[in-house]
């Protein structure tokens, strides 16, 4: 992490930097954003083939399966999201 600073430090910003960082971040969130809701639907979806497998072994496990891989792109979207915030907003220079 220190050799990133150090790298960072002796980086000039461009005039309108923080402009162009600011629009960065909010197109990372945008796109964190509908990820996650994209998730969210594929947990629902999971849901709601678990609700009428009625029973079937094949249909159960396809739709847990459905719904673990929803909670695992909802929480690689929440790490997404705070990474890309920490390493602008600090490493950057944003945050000093």
């Amino acid at each position: 992490m220190d050799l990133l600073r150090i790298i960072a430090d002796g980086v000039e910003p461009l005039p309108g930097d923080d402009n162009l960082t600011e629009r960065i971040i909010q197109i990372i969130n945008v796109v964190v954003g509908v990820l996650g809701i994209i998730a969210v639907i594929v947990i629902i979806i999971g849901g709601v083939n678990y609700m009428t497998s009625t029973g079937d072994p094949g249909k159960v496990k396809k739709a847990k399966d459905t719904i673990l891989y929803g909670v695992i792109g909802l929480v690689i979207c929440a790490l997404a999201f705070a990474i890309v915030n920490f390493v602008i907003i600090n490493i950057l220079g944003n945050g000093s």
